[in-house]
């Protein structure tokens, strides 16, 4: 959890989100997401419950003070519901962002229900997921990921290559890829990921994964050199991280993510709904439509929990649809 929220959850709260990191395996984002979507519940019921003045600024309301498990009793499903209606028609909350807060209730209140046993009725017991709109993942072409791939260019060009080979064709997340150590890679052609909630997986690297890596590790040694032969002695080199930045530390997400929307606008794709995301779609999009990738192996690869969340990418190509409904024998005029 961030320190910055310590001094503004009430103890309940607290203990809660250290049950999700220390026995549950969440990762201090995702906690501190839980507990800003705590806070704005519980903001709404002191509001709604008269425990602070309709008047005072939503945003500046603190729960510290009042939200203990007395008051957590009194609240019920109609609470609740009230709750969700206000993040819709006050906040304008979309489907997904309300389905995220309905997660962090169940959870917050389940664990009061059956682990801190303070609970005997549990409100958010039937309380139902809002139903999100279904769209199809936005993702490259195959033509369109060679071409970013072609315009990688710079003095950093056999790192940034190495980077958007690894997305492209692994499909790992922005968090797993900056987090790569040296160690991570195996002999036996494998890496090792580290996706949400600290859960490890192997992958195996194919032929173009291992050679951006082979020139990325060439130019890497070669800059490390450099920088210790420009730089003073006390500036320290993170030689742990596989990616490094100008500063010789660790590169980080933001980089990143400027770095792909720079190559994405090389080849006249930014500001279309692209993203570092986006190329995690495309890789399983490409796996599953060119390589016949079993959806259960697409799973593993991927690091999702739920085959479900992997199922999206079973979606059919437009040039698929547009074939399918080609071959109606009522096609001909």
């Amino acid at each position: 959890m961030d320190d910055k929220f310590f001094n503004e959850a009430p103890p309940i709260v607290l203990e809660y989100l250290g049950y999700l990191q220390t026995i549950r395996g969440k990762s201090p984002k995702t906690a501190n997401e839980y507990y800003l979507d705590l806070r704005t519940f519980f903001r709404y019921i002191l509001v709604s419950k008269g425990v602070v003045p309709s008047s005072e600024e939503f945003e500046e309301i603190s729960i510290t003070k009042f939200v203990d498990i007395e008051l957590i009793k009194t609240v019920s499903l109609a609470d609740i519901y009230g709750y969700l209606n206000f993040v819709t028609e006050k906040r304008r909350n979309t489907a997904t962002t309300r389905a995220r807060k309905v997660a962090s209730l169940k959870s917050f209140f389940l664990y009061l229900e059956r682990k801190a046993r303070l609970l005997k009725d549990n409100p958010a017991k039937d309380l139902d997921t809002p139903k999100k709109k279904k769209s199809l993942p936005k993702f490259l072409t195959l033509d369109q990921s060679l071409d970013l791939l072609e315009s990688i260019k710079g003095p950093h060009r056999a790192r940034d290559l190495c980077m958007l080979t690894l997305f492209l064709n692994c499909g790992m997340r922005l968090s797993e890829l900056v987090n790569i150590n040296m160690s991570d890679i195996g002999e036996d052609d494998t890496l090792k990921l580290t996706g949400k909630g600290n859960k490890e997986r192997i992958i195996y690297l194919n032929q173009a994964c291992l050679l951006s890596i082979k020139n990325h590790l060439k130019d890497r040694e070669k800059k490390i050199n450099e920088f210790k032969v420009k730089k003073k002695k006390s500036q320290v080199v993170e030689t742990k991280a596989l990616f490094l930045s100008n500063r010789m530390k660790r590169i980080s997400p933001k980089t990143v993510q400027s770095l792909v929307y720079k190559y994405l606008s090389f080849i006249h794709l930014r500001g279309r709904g692209y993203s570092v995301h986006k190329l995690r779609h495309t890789a399983a999009t490409l796996m599953y439509q060119h390589g016949n990738v079993d959806i259960r192996i697409l799973q593993e690869i991927l690091g999702h929990t739920n085959l479900g969340t992997t199922e999206i990418y079973t979606h059919l190509s437009n040039k698929q649809i547009k074939e399918a409904i080609s071959s109606n024998p009522l096609a001909e005029a």
